[in-house]
């Protein structure tokens, strides 16, 4: 059993997102909710956006770690991005990383006016799942 990810005909092809993924009967799922680029203490990293990028996504990496999870066990990503922070600069810091990973995951992404944490640029959450062997 696998994670099967899908790029139909007809559909936009993009080394970056699939379209559909499909998770077999009996896998884990898990969530991952929204991670911003903040350190242990709760601390906005920078006001760097893709510093901030960098820093959710190894905040990300850690809450997947700890449900004995990866990043490669991702099937959607929802990427959150404060409307006048560099949407060019967050990609390309972490778009290296994830290229390495295999099949690319779904990927929904927005504009906000803001997020919870006062400083926060980009806000990432996840879904993972895990298939038995």
């Amino acid at each position: 059993m696998e994670i099967t990810r899908i790029q139909p005909d007809g559909l936009v092809v993009s080394p970056a997102f699939s379209h559909v993924a499909v998770v077999p009967a009996g896998a884990t799922t898990i969530y991952v909710g929204g991670q911003n680029g903040v350190d242990a203490t709760g601390a906005v990293v920078s006001d760097d956006v893709a510093e901030q990028a960098i820093r959710a996504l190894d905040n990300a990496s850690i809450a997947l770690a700890a449900a004995g999870a990866s990043l490669a066990d991702v099937v959607q990503w929802t990427v959150l991005i404060v409307a006048d922070a560099d949407l060019r600069a967050a990609y390309g810091a972490i778009a290296p990383r994830l290229a390495t990973l295999g099949a690319p995951p779904l990927v929904t992404g927005g504009r906000v006016a803001g997020l919870g944490v006062p400083g926060a640029l980009i806000e990432v959450s996840a879904i993972a799942a895990i298939v038995p062997d």
